[in-house]
């Protein structure tokens, strides 16, 4: 098998192992998929200034994310049927983040539930909440985190409704996956991936089905998605979060300094600046667009962090010199999952710390806590 040098050499390797329709939900955005582009285009025209005959060393590419010193500024995002990547996907993903020192966020639509993964992992967790018509699940979902000792909720804003992924309608996206001809015939061809399915009872979303009044099953996320996302949602509901959990709290979904501030006055530790990977408003600006005038406007009211089109160190290195205090990988790590499970999310890991040390230091810096806009070429 060809070595594994980059990112896009897991991507490849997770298509060939994944069934077609969760390696789309993976690689897709929506309507023409033109904000999911722009986030990997924007990044990559951020040039960097090439500095020579500079003591670089002793480099490090430490830095804090809410208060805890990690090897690199980078934590895994919350993704959705991370465990249709590969059997036990987020139970794998939070071992490797783990093993790494660098946090994992589990997703409300999950197929490992909070439960699973608290079992499994030794270290404390974050948790990214969707706020659903139902608020009373909503309260125990918060309850469930606080009891499974998440160290962080995260509150995701971007979804109140559902954005149109063109690949998803057509592959008729469900967890498990429906038993059709089409779906028969792709399956045959990833037999690895299909007795990992066999080997496990985590098929459905762990942290629903179960624990909603009158949901006993539920294949499809589109569906339950329109059922239960709630577009009235305002900020007197995230403030009301903010007030049962207590704790370090995350604001994800933000692209407008507007909406920044507002996440600020209701009492956000952090922020996430993100387009949901290009998956709600296409048409929208790329993230790292949106990221110097919400890092000039918050300034240090609250930590700013970046997501959105990040496959590589470089790409760490463009957000942080451009204001980011931390970053968030989805794909990338998702990629690394389905292409090699646990070992594979390590891996991940490992190239996009090896990538950030070798940039920083190519760019005539030690400490990447103190890199700022001046090693971007203007």
């Amino acid at each position: 098998m060809t070595a594994i040098a980059c990112i896009e050499d897991l991507q490849k390797l997770a298509k060939r192992r994944v069934p077609r329709m969760f390696y789309d939900y993976v690689d897709s955005g929506s309507w023409t998929e033109s904000t999911y582009r722009a986030n990997e285009s924007d990044l990559a025209a951020i040039k960097f200034r090439q500095r020579v005959a500079l003591d670089v060393s002793n480099r490090t590419t430490e830095m804090s994310m809410l208060g805890k010193k990690l090897p690199m500024p980078v934590a895994l995002a919350p993704t959705g049927l991370t465990g249709m990547q590969h059997a036990d996907g987020e139970i794998l993903a939070a071992k490797a983040a783990a093993e790494f020192g660098v946090p994992f966020t589990l997703s409300t639509m999950s197929i490992c539930s909070i439960e699973d993964v608290a079992e499994h992992s030794s270290t404390p967790f974050w948790f990214q909440l969707y706020v659903m018509r139902d608020r009373d699940f909503v309260s125990r979902l918060i309850e469930r985190a606080r009891d499974a000792n998440c160290s962080a909720l995260m509150v995701t804003l971007d979804l109140q409704l559902l954005g149109q992924r063109h690949k998803d309608v057509r592959n008729g996206l469900s967890a498990p996956p429906k038993p059709t001809f089409r779906n028969i015939l792709n399956l045959m061809q990833k037999p690895a991936w299909c007795l990992g399915m066999l080997g496990t009872k985590r098929r459905q979303f762990g942290n629903i089905v179960g624990h909603v009044k009158g949901v006993k099953d539920m294949s499809s996320l589109a569906d339950w998605t329109v059922s239960q996302f709630d577009p009235s949602l305002s900020w007197d509901d995230v403030a009301a979060i903010r007030k049962q959990w207590g704790g370090n709290l995350i604001i994800k979904g933000i692209l407008d300094v507007e909406d920044a501030l507002a996440a600020v006055n209701v009492g956000a530790d952090a922020i996430v600046v993100s387009n949901h990977g290009g998956r709600q408003l296409d048409g929208a600006m790329s993230s790292i667009t949106a990221l110097p005038a919400i890092v000039e406007a918050i300034g240090d009211r609250a930590e700013v962090w970046m997501d959105g089109g990040i496959r590589s160190g470089q790409d760490v290195l463009r957000a942080i010199a451009l204001g980011a205090k931390g970053t968030m990988i989805g794909r990338a790590f998702l990629y690394g999952l389905g292409a090699k499970g646990q070992a594979g999310v390590r891996q991940t890991l490992e190239i996009i710390h090896k990538e950030l040390d070798l940039t920083l230091g190519l760019c005539g810096q030690s400490d990447l806590a103190k890199v700022d806009s001046s090693i971007l070429l203007k």
